[in-house]
């Protein structure tokens, strides 16, 4: 997947408890079967915690 949508990442944390750790939203990504690109993504992120679903679509968003 060359490029990413908020959708992508949608999906990939279909799910999610917020407050959530970064840790525990890659396993949750990947469990939900996300392509290794948005993994990565995530793994970078840069906060360690995340309240909702906006903060991290910040986090990975604005890195790009």
């Amino acid at each position: 997947m060359a490029d990413l949508s908020p959708i992508d990442l949608q999906k990939a944390l279909k799910g999610a408890d917020y407050p959530a750790s970064r840790d525990d939203l890659v396993s949750l990504a990947r469990s939900n079967g996300a392509d290794d690109t948005l993994v990565e993504k995530l793994t970078q992120a840069g906060s360690e915690q995340f309240d909702g679903p906006n903060e991290v679509q910040k986090a990975v968003f604005d890195n790009e």
